[in-house]
């Protein structure tokens, strides 16, 4: 005849299967903070070389949304691509392309900067934008930054105990340049996740643009900030979608093209923090949430033929 398990043997049990209940909780509730937050076993992004080498860097939501800012703030000062390249490099090994709130001694945001040191108070610093300004603002500074080796003009800026760290980002950091100033086309995709966001609408998009890019980003090609013309960057009659033109009529943007590259990139990286949920550029459309994540050709109920022509990009907003 059986016998029942002593009382103690008992509590044993159930506090062991208690404790791996706990560990279970904690384990499924990081996973959902990292999905939501755009941490590790969040839908990612890739941007892929152009150059048929197979060259390809894949990074987090959070990360685009960091490399987008860092690419759209030194092209805001018509700045050439290696700067975009330095500047990418760099944050990619002060924190990974992460707004930290910690660091060595000080040091603070995308680039490790020290309120201490002068580079501006903690909460400028963890301001992305201005942060990148600030890096952007020394290394023009550094005489024939263009030409020297990508660690030598870093490590100018930045002061680093490590300087030949930078190197080694200098491949991911070349990619995903070429990308976000739109020098290659098509190349940047991100799973996308609308919803995962507070952040909604087309005020939302048109906040983040200007906050990034500057006022001009919104005025329509050969209407300069302060003139007599409203910018009206919106279209469709679903009240989801802003359209932007592709050039500033300034001869500072030569090639209206590489622009709208750069805005509808730009756009994709923010996907899932402002719930985008369809960007359209030249014949082509990026869709959130498809498997295969890639630019496809326009569909019938894509931008309009006369808005093709124009070279304007089209942001939609979920609903």
């Amino acid at each position: 005849m059986l016998q029942p398990s002593p009382p103690r043997k008992r509590r044993g049990r159930l506090l062991r299967i208690g404790a791996a209940f706990v560990v279970l909780l904690a384990v499924a509730g990081y996973l959902v903070v990292q999905y939501i937050t755009g941490g590790t076993g969040a839908p990612g992004c890739k941007v892929v070389s152009d150059d048929d080498d197979g060259a390809t860097y894949e990074f987090t939501p959070e990360q685009a949304v960091n490399a987008a800012t860092i690419t759209a703030v030194g092209t805001g000062r018509n700045l050439p691509e290696r700067a975009v390249t330095i500047a990418l490099a760099t944050a990619l090994q002060e924190s990974a392309l992460r707004n930290i709130d910690h660091g060595d001694r000080d040091s603070l945001g995308l680039f490790q900067q020290r309120p201490s040191q002068g580079w501006g108070t903690p909460k400028e610093i963890m301001d992305p934008a201005y942060a990148a300004g600030k890096f952007y603002d020394h290394l023009v500074e550094v005489p024939g930054y263009t030409r020297l080796p990508l660690t030598v003009a870093a490590q100018r800026v930045q002061r680093s105990g490590f300087p030949q760290a930078y190197a080694k980002h200098e491949p991911d950091a070349t990619l995903l340049a070429a990308a976000l100033t739109g020098r290659s086309a098509a190349t940047l995709t991100c799973a996308g996740r609308p919803g995962a966001s507070r952040a909604e609408g087309p005020d939302a998009v048109r906040d983040a643009l200007v906050r990034d890019f500057g006022r001009d980003v919104l005025q329509p090609v050969g209407v300069q900030a302060g003139g007599s013309s409203a910018p009206s960057p919106s279209g469709g009659s679903d009240g989801r979608t802003v359209t932007l033109p592709t050039g500033t009529g300034s001869d500072a943007e030569p090639d209206p093209e590489r622009r709208g590259w750069q805005l509808a990139h730009w756009a994709v990286a923010n996907a899932s923090a402002l719930r985008i949920e369809r960007v359209s550029y030249a014949g082509r459309e990026w869709t959130a949430g498809n498997t295969d994540s890639r630019w496809h050709p326009t569909g019938t109920d894509g931008a309009p033929g006369a808005e093709r022509a124009a070279g304007s990009v089209r942001i939609t907003t979920a609903r």
